[in-house]
């Protein structure tokens, strides 16, 4: 008999084969490393009856890639929320402050893009709207790979760049902010109504590159969810259709997260971890100027290799904020 494929199981189904798969995720691991450690102990043994010069150094290469990978499970613990294992849609917007500000946040998009790539993630650009000297006004990006949105969830906050302006001609240090949401991926296995009369819908003109047929047709795509007031655009694809049903996805995934902050009574609501785009509020600052420095101020952990983590290199904020708060999605 011709074995079923996954998609064409019935919702429950999938649900259930879905959850199963990850149960194994977090098993699996712990069982391999339990046989090494068996293994390890027997070596022990032998080496207690007879010094062995290479069987002491395998021992100890094998006890440092287990602590290794213990490492790696006691993180992925951490990722254990309802929507950890998800992808997630992450937008940056960029503070006051012009050009200064909208250059930072493509400086924060490049720094997801690099660690998503590094990781193997996908990633596709759903909305970008380009500053008028530099920079970028507003994108949003999906990174589509397992547990994206757990990890991600770590950034969401105020960062703070502190730097010599490239365009200042006077060569002033300035300070500019930039905020980051993340929200997971909702998929079909979880019911969002959206009742299309509470719908506003725009259509207008993309305003970044594309070619001719983005640029003179009212392709790009702005929702307007009346009752909460969230807005979400779409201007990637040259179809207007295909905008819309990029910017839904965008609408759905905000719903829920919405809908699951104001159900968790421990959790704050979405509108209440937009804080001021300012001074006091930032969760990260990133100092080239006058000296270099990386600090995560919700953990107190630090990087002096500013370009390295500009370049996507920010798991250690990341691990350390999953370790301390247990893979809340907040």
């Amino acid at each position: 008999m011709e074995r079923p494929d996954f998609w064409d199981q019935p919702d429950e189904a999938r649900a259930a084969i879905e959850r199963s798969k990850r149960l194994r995720e977090g098993t699996e691991p712990w069982v391999e490393i339990s046989r090494k450690v068996d293994e390890l102990l027997e070596l022990a043994e032998l080496l207690s009856e007879e010094p062995d010069e290479e069987l002491l150094e395998e021992i100890e290469a094998e006890s440092t890639e287990i602590d290794r990978r213990l490492g790696q499970i006691e993180l992925r613990n951490m990722l254990r929320g309802p929507d950890a294992h998800r992808d997630a849609l992450l937008t940056v917007h960029p503070g006051a402050g012009g050009t200064e500000s909208q250059d930072w946040a493509e400086m924060l998009l490049r720094m997801y893009t690099r660690w998503a790539e590094a990781r193997g993630f996908e990633l596709e650009v759903l909305d970008l709207l380009p500053g008028e000297e530099a920079g970028i006004k507003s994108a949003t990006v999906e990174v589509r790979g397992r547990h994206a949105y757990g990890y991600l969830s770590a950034e969401r906050g105020v960062h703070r760049l502190v730097r010599i302006s490239p365009f200042d001609s006077q060569g002033r240090r300035h300070t500019s902010f930039a905020s980051v949401f993340v929200y997971p991926v909702v998929e079909d296995d979880i019911e969002i109504d959206i009742d299309e009369e509470d719908l506003r819908i725009d259509t207008y003109r993309a305003s970044g590159a594309g070619g001719q047929h983005v640029n003179k047709t009212d392709s790009a795509v702005r929702l307007t969810h009346v009752p909460t007031g969230i807005v979400v655009s779409c201007q990637q694809e040259r179809s207007q259709h295909k905008n819309k049903a990029q910017a839904m996805k965008m609408l759905r995934a905000a719903l829920y997260q919405r809908a699951v902050e104001e159900r968790d009574a421990e959790r704050r609501e979405l509108e209440d971890t937009k804080k001021d785009i300012a001074w006091g509020s930032q969760i990260r600052s990133y100092v080239l100027q006058p000296y270099t420095m990386v600090k995560d101020h919700r953990t107190g952990v630090e990087v002096g290799n500013v370009n390295a983590v500009l370049d996507g290199s920010i798991d250690p904020f990341i691990e350390a904020f999953l370790r301390e708060n247990g893979g809340s999605s907040r």
